[in-house]
């Protein structure tokens, strides 16, 4: 199997320069006392119903925000930066982001997101998801990320459709969910196109 071609990769461990801002939102590693607004929306079944998890009960949000915490910095691969989103202008944290990193050797990663219903309908989670990608493609000098996502959250395929990425597969009941089959569809970007994306 070739060996992709030579890239420069950032030093280990990686820690981004927080918070990674955007146009209008700061990106940040979660603190405990973030617990409020983010139990705020795992524990609302709207949200979760496309999701492998929830809604969460108190406990399992604290468990989770916990977690949160401590995924800042990525040290090998399969690492994991979880991101609390707060909108600059008035301080609120909307949801929260996800990027892993899934291989060094082939320079892959993956991206995810939660937010709050509250703030659907004003591109956060796009101009977030954004974010993700300029940090995998510009500083990891990835090649491919990725998304995954339930087939029936028709909403979460368009935003990943607005940010460019390709529609690449459909795996049929490939997950029991909430005592039913469900698809699965993977969504991609290619580190060409989004250098092409940015220079169009």
């Amino acid at each position: 199997m070739p060996t992709p071609s030579a890239s420069p990769t950032p030093p280990l461990p990686y820690t981004p320069h927080y918070p990674i801002r955007t146009e209008r939102l700061d990106l940040r590693p979660v603190h405990t006392d973030d617990f409020d607004a983010i139990h705020a929306y795992q524990r609302r079944p709207e949200v979760c119903r496309y999701l492998y998890w929830g809604p969460f009960e108190e406990a399992e949000s604290r468990a989770s925000v916990a977690a949160k915490t401590a995924r800042t910095t990525l040290r090998a691969e399969g690492d994991i930066l979880q991101l609390a989103v707060v909108v600059r202008e008035t301080g609120r944290l909307v949801g929260d982001v996800t990027f892993v990193w899934t291989s060094r050797e082939h320079r892959q990663g993956g991206i995810g997101y939660v937010f709050h219903p509250d703030a659907a309908g004003r591109g956060y989670a796009t101009e977030a998801s954004r974010a993700l990608l300029k940090l995998g493609f510009e500083d990891l000098h990835l090649h491919r990320i990725q998304a995954e996502l339930d087939g029936r959250n028709t909403a979460s395929a368009r935003l990943l459709e607005r940010l460019g990425m390709r529609r690449e597969g459909h795996l049929r009941e490939n997950e029991f969910l909430d005592g039913s089959w469900s698809d699965e569809v993977i969504y991609a970007m290619l580190a060409r196109e989004w250098r092409e994306g940015r220079e169009g």
